[in-house]
């Protein structure tokens, strides 16, 4: 049995609670992993043509105020 298969099991044993908290938890799990590959990236230059294009935009008068 695999892993994927073994916290499924779980999760299917949990109250409507527990999978309420679990849920809670996932959440902000996925959250701090999203942060951290969006400052990996963002270290690695990765984001660095979609930011010099915006601000070509911005200067170029192609924006406007939100």
């Amino acid at each position: 049995m695999s892993s994927i298969q073994e916290i499924e099991l779980a999760l299917a044993k949990l109250t409507p609670a527990q999978l309420a908290d679990f849920d809670l938890w996932y959440s902000e799990f996925r959250a701090q992993a999203w942060d951290r590959q969006l400052a990996t990236d963002a270290d690695a230059g990765h984001l660095d043509a979609l930011a010099n294009e915006a601000l070509a935009d911005y200067h170029a008068g192609r924006t406007r105020p939100l």
